[in-house]
């Protein structure tokens, strides 16, 4: 499921019908109203943002350039839909090499719906982080896919043997690496990690059920990019990796 924020002043039946045929495909729909305070309350997790261009909008400059500044930094693409010349005058506000692209009225409201959510597809494939859960908990794993399944591509790992030979073969974007393991803990296997050239760089984060210091004090020890509590609240969990990957994106 993608986040949508829709803009526009007009709630006509075709562009009402159009988002309702975008929700069926199993998409979130916000509407907003063209301000800049409706428009900055709702910058987080948003896929795309479409804006209904009606001819009056070109008088809410101010929102159209905050709009503009706000997909660019945040790498949402931006969708607009209109009567031609309606669409020529938001080009003056809105550069066009800020809109990833535009529909023009008359539309068929099946064929938009369906672009969108093709495009939506791709983007999601592409930009899936690649996690690998490494733990010999099978109902740790299972909890793990359902919780980051949604937003990242996660491969499940039920021992340390078998994680060394995903990343012989494949490099994830991060490993969540539980610490207490039988045969080959996670010591061991970050230790394999660090030494080996093609992955040394991978950034391992321990999973460990234990909140007492001298655990902490040998999990953090063997300089791991960080460490997680198993009995963090799954809100909190989520919360940990997004910031995480947020942090990488900020920093390149």
């Amino acid at each position: 499921m993608a986040n949508i924020l829709v803009i526009r002043e007009d709630k006509k039946y075709l562009t009402t019908s159009l988002l309702d045929h975008i929700k069926n495909y199993g998409h979130n729909i916000i509407e907003i109203e063209p301000e800049i305070k409706a428009i900055s309350s709702v910058t987080d997790n948003l896929d795309i943002c479409m804006l209904i261009v009606e001819s009056s909008m070109s008088e809410k400059s101010q929102a159209l350039v905050f709009l503009r500044d706000m997909t660019i930094e945040n790498d949402i693409p931006l969708f607009l839909l209109g009567y031609p010349i309606d669409i020529e005058g938001i080009r003056s506000i809105i550069s066009t090499s800020a809109i990833e692209e535009e529909f023009l009225r008359p539309f068929d409201v099946k064929e938009i719906a369906a672009h969108i959510d093709e495009f939506l597809e791709r983007k999601s494939n592409i930009i899936k982080k690649k996690i690998l859960v490494v733990d010999d908990s099978g109902v740790m794993l299972r909890n793990v896919k359902n919780l980051l399944g949604d937003k990242y591509q996660v491969i499940l790992a039920n021992s340390g043997a078998m994680a060394v030979k995903y990343l012989s073969l494949d490099k994830p974007d991060l490993v969540l690496l539980d610490y207490e393991m039988p045969i080959i803990n996670g010591k061991q296997v970050l230790e394999i990690v660090r030494t080996e050239q093609d992955f040394a760089g991978v950034p391992v984060i321990f999973l460990t059920g234990k909140n007492d210091r001298n655990t902490i004090m040998d999990v953090m020890g063997l300089k791991p990019d960080g460490y997680l509590l198993k009995s963090m609240s799954s809100e909190a969990f989520v919360q940990a990796i997004d910031e995480f990957f947020e942090k990488k994106r900020i920093l390149g």
